[in-house]
């Protein structure tokens, strides 16, 4: 009886011990296949930048740098940051003055064909919170008039919100025109969300609502992201499983930015330094989420000047000085005048993956999953 107990044990052990080693192949056949995966995701995204690229008529170099002889820089993806009002107090913002401005719809207008025709392919609406303005009829307004006044420019339309003023009907009007809606989600803890500043009062739930309008974006064939800023109130967080379920076809990953006079230094409106994390703390967060296959990250050094901002009078902001500092509008002096103020540097939005594929009508029905 005992040598059989014995045996039993031994064979029982044994099992576990067989079921833990194939536990830990497994794992690690996962792990493999997750990052084989991931390196054929990048080189393939290379590709189709790299014929993203190709396909764009260049007259020049940088806007913002020096061009070619007798060439004019091309103002190839602006944000358009037409309103400063948000119902959202982040309090990592860099946009800190709340002022109302908004220009004429007309003069709005006027300004998205003059950068149509210096080359403009990609046109991204942000604020402030863009659907402030009249429940983004504005936009929705000047969104249809890129697709429709200014086909023949071939722009690409995407929009970033915090998503808490979208409602479907709006995408019943404009939907069709939108080829990429942005969410910003920091968190999907309720408490962190509240800490961090996204909520209106005390009746916003961000995680629902980031679901909802999920759902509207299948419904109405607009392809769907997720911007996250990382912080010192969510770096130790884990994304991946929400993620996974929420299916962007971009999560676009930032280090928290300061900017001087904006949300930091003496003179700022707010001081963002206490959610400020470091490279390795990002770095971190970047690694605990790398099998993410959609995760596009982006730290500070890639931020930096690699974007064309354009603000409510529709002013190129130059941030080379690590501060916002507005060119003349190009209402009143031309785009290419404008964009000499910008300082843009074209290496850095190339280096950070700034050409993607920006239509939806070129992405894969697996991408979208409409």
């Amino acid at each position: 009886m005992r040598t059989s107990s014995i045996g039993l044990i031994c064979t029982d052990h044994t099992a576990a011990s067989t079921d833990r080693a194939h536990t830990h192949t497994m794992q690690a056949v996962v792990a493999w296949n997750s990052r084989f995966f991931n390196v054929l995701r990048y080189a393939w995204d290379a590709v189709r930048r790299a014929l993203a690229f190709a396909a764009v008529p260049r007259t020049g170099d940088a806007a913002g740098t020096a061009a070619a002889p007798g060439a004019e820089a091309v103002p190839l993806s602006v944000n358009y940051h037409f309103t400063r009002q948000c119902n959202y107090s982040c309090g990592f913002c860099f946009h800190t003055a709340k002022t109302s401005f908004v220009l004429p719809l007309a003069e709005a207008k006027r300004g998205l064909t003059m950068l149509a025709e210096a080359g403009m392919k990609k046109l991204n609406f942000s604020g402030g919170e863009p659907f402030v303005r009249d429940g983004g009829r504005f936009m929705g307004e000047l969104i249809r008039y890129c697709k429709t006044e200014l086909r023949w420019a071939g722009i690409s339309v995407s929009i970033v919100s915090n998503g808490s003023l979208i409602q479907e009907k709006w995408m019943h009007r404009y939907g069709e025109y939108v080829d990429m809606l942005a969410v910003s989600c920091d968190s999907f803890d309720a408490d962190t969300n509240r800490t961090i500043g996204r909520r209106q009062g005390s009746r916003t739930d961000h995680v629902s609502k980031l679901y909802e309008v999920r759902e509207w974006c299948g419904r109405h064939k607009i392809a769907f992201k997720i911007n996250t800023v990382v912080n010192t109130y969510n770096v130790n967080e884990t994304f991946a499983e929400h993620i996974e379920r929420l299916r962007p076809v971009r999560w676009k990953v930032f280090q928290c930015l300061l900017l001087e006079g904006e949300n930091a230094g003496e003179d700022a409106l707010r001081d963002a330094s206490r959610f400020y994390v470091t490279d390795e703390q990002f770095d971190g967060f970047l690694r605990r989420h790398a099998q993410v296959r959609t995760l596009v990250p982006e730290n500070n050094d890639a931020m930096r000047d690699s974007y064309l901002i354009l603000d409510e009078y529709m002013r190129f902001l130059n941030c080379r000085n690590g501060k916002k500092e507005p060119s003349a509008s190009l209402l009143d002096v031309g785009v290419q005048h404008a964009l000499r103020g910008s300082g843009f540097d074209e290496k850095a939005f190339l280096d950070r993956g700034g050409i993607y594929v920006w239509s939806k009508q070129q992405l894969s029905k697996d991408e979208l999953e409409w």
